[in-house]
């Protein structure tokens, strides 16, 4: 019941105990005789070597993975937990330093099957079973692949360069604290509490946090571009400089296995479409009394009362919602608290944000998240136990194949949270609260689609701008001209939001990942219409979705569903359901006292 579910901790033991318990050393004692006997294999790998042969090698290689996956997992979630902890920032650093290690011994694998000539690799690759996508895969990078030598140098370079900077910027970020007055009281916060309050009833509150957050991130804003941009640098260097790419969003872009023009469909569909969240924007302006919106207050609510969620029945309320949809889904996300796989509560040092991290399919991924009771934190819980939900039908794949690519990640996880508005509306009387959830759909819509549309379209132009030499400074002036394109003059913009982007850390930590979460909502969008109009037959498509994990190429497991990623139709139909929530909300009768004063 509700009250099994209580804010805390997160528990590791599923892992290992600690830090310097001895189950670590036997596991990176395991990790090197796994390794050692893959590289006694390497005389074995030729172009006529047998299929039962090759896939002996492949699942040795699988065993290999999941065994340090367990050390590299539990690195990050404890770095996570307590970014300020030394003993952890040294075990990632630890685990980051053998991760290059076991990647330059077994790297010979990766490169020979690569140069392997297309009629031996089509041979090989039909007897590989699950693995045979994985292996698809790697044969794209071929073009891109560089020799030996060279890449066991940019793997050991990345330990204390990309991976470096990611660090250093987490362990900065995560010891800000911030201060805001209660009536004449100052408090003292996390990231995670102050941003609960850019969506209080009161305007100056919520100028106060934004202008709050700018002040701590504009003091190291300096040191921070810095960090980005020689994050960017480095990036140009080995990818392009190198490799070969032709532009740095193509990267990610090869990783997803998601063909580049389809990348510029999504993105100029959605600079189209800014007119729409205009439109949106200057209709909740009307609906709070103003004549324009602030930036300050696009998250503001519409309901005049601040309702809180426990954290049990908050819970309960995702499960259930969950189960509504599908038995299974329910009996699935339940298992994370069952295993005590959630820290959910906040303190200082905690890893900002939110996310699900699966460490290896035969584990059950855990969830950090900070709740504060919010609508949007309960939003956030069905969010990240959607993507558990995810990577737990998909863990009957190897761990070459269980995990989704980043676009397809985002549609658990954002159906997820449509089920559970449905289910709030569905429960909710009081018409307050139910307009308050209508409009809060629309503004999730614009955080989850628009915004993270245009930074990348700000990534794009910010990385040829650092390349020519652009200043900290010239970056900022950049992101003010790419908020004034969003926003038209539906918003005002202060000058302060041009800092914005050094608050974003997908910038840093994912370079080009933002735009998947455009891609995720608008197909998501797409599939829930689906399952309005078929019900109960819609159920066993999308839970195949689910189930192929990253075991295929995402244009080839959506054409299974009937969906065409390459057409510009497909995307523009995602923001005409969007047009039609927006028509809806246009429809309703604006307060009496609002018609009075618009008179």
């Amino acid at each position: 019941m509700a009250a099994a579910y209580t804010l805390g901790v997160w528990s590791l033991a599923d892992l290992f105990p600690s830090i310097d318990a001895p189950e670590v050393d036997q596991a990176i004692q395991r990790t090197e005789q796994l390794v050692l006997a893959l590289e006694a294999l390497r005389p074995a790998l030729s172009s006529d070597m047998g299929e039962a042969e090759f896939v002996a090698v492949l699942q040795a290689y699988d065993a290999m993975l999941r065994t340090f996956f367990r050390l590299e997992g539990y690195a990050g979630l404890a770095f996570a937990q307590d970014t300020q902890d030394g003993q952890a920032q040294s075990f990632q650093a630890r685990m980051q330093q053998m991760a290059a290690e076991v990647d330059n011994r077994t790297l010979f694998i990766k490169l020979w099957w690569k140069e392997l000539d297309d009629d031996a690799a089509a041979r090989l690759m039909a007897a590989s079973g699950d693995f045979a996508y994985a292996l698809e895969a790697l044969r794209l990078q071929k073009p891109y692949t560089l020799s030996e030598a060279v890449e066991q140098v940019i793997n050991l370079k990345d330990v204390n360069g990309a991976a470096a900077l990611v660090t250093l910027y987490d362990s900065m970020t995560n010891r800000y604290v911030f201060h805001l007055n209660f009536d004449g009281q100052v408090q003292e916060m996390t990231f995670a509490e102050l941003m609960t309050h850019r969506e209080s009833p009161d305007p100056e509150m919520r100028a106060a946090t934004y202008r709050e957050l700018f002040r701590v991130y504009g003091q190291d804003a300096p040191i921070l571009g810095q960090i980005y941009q020689h994050r960017m640098r480095d990036w140009r260097s080995e990818n392009l400089d190198l490799r070969g790419f032709h532009s740095p969003i193509a990267v990610r872009n090869l990783s997803n296995n998601i063909p580049d023009e389809v990348v510029d469909t999504l993105l100029e569909v959605c600079r189209r479409n800014a007119p729409l969240f205009q439109r949106y924007y200057r209709l909740k302006a009307r609906w709070l009394g103003l004549d324009r919106l602030r930036r300050y207050d696009l998250y503001a609510p519409m309901a005049p009362s601040d309702k809180r969620y426990e954290y049990g029945p908050a819970v309960e309320l995702v499960l259930d919602s969950f189960r509504q949809f599908d038995p299974g889904m329910d009996a699935l996300a339940r298992r994370v608290f069952d295993q005590n796989h959630v820290d959910s509560e906040t303190r200082r040092g905690k890893r900002s944000g939110a996310f699900c991290a699966s460490i290896s399919p035969e584990l059950t991924p855990w969830v950090l998240t900070s709740f504060q009771g919010r609508p949007r934190d309960v939003a956030t819980l069905a969010h990240e136990l959607g993507h558990a939900v995810h990577d737990l039908l998909a863990a009957h794949h190897t761990a070459l194949t269980a995990q989704p690519s980043l676009p397809l990640a985002e549609t658990a996880s954002t159906f997820g949270e449509m089920m559970l508005v449905d289910r709030m509306l569905a429960e909710e009387s009081d018409a307050d609260v139910r307009r308050d959830l209508l409009f809060r759909q629309m503004d999730d819509a614009y955080a989850t689609i628009l915004r993270q549309a245009y930074f990348a379209l700000f990534e794009r132009e910010a990385a040829e701008r650092i390349h020519a030499g652009a200043r900290v400074e010239d970056l900022s002036g950049l992101y003010a001209q790419n908020l004034a394109e969003q926003f038209g003059d539906s918003v005002e913009l202060s000058d302060d939001f041009s800092l914005e982007w050094v608050v974003v850390p997908h910038f840093v930590h994912t370079p080009f990942y933002v735009y998947a979460y455009a891609f995720g909502q608008l197909l998501v969008l797409s599939l829930y219409r689906q399952y309005r109009q078929e019900g109960s037959a819609f159920k066993p498509r999308y839970l195949r979705i689910l189930a192929a994990g990253g075991s295929d190429a995402p244009t080839r497991i959506l054409q299974q569903a009937g969906i065409d990623v390459r057409s510009e139709a497909f995307w523009q139909g995602g923001f005409d359901v969007l047009r039609g929530s927006l028509e809806s909300l246009e429809a309703l009768p604006l307060p009496a006292g609002l018609r009075a004063a618009r008179a």
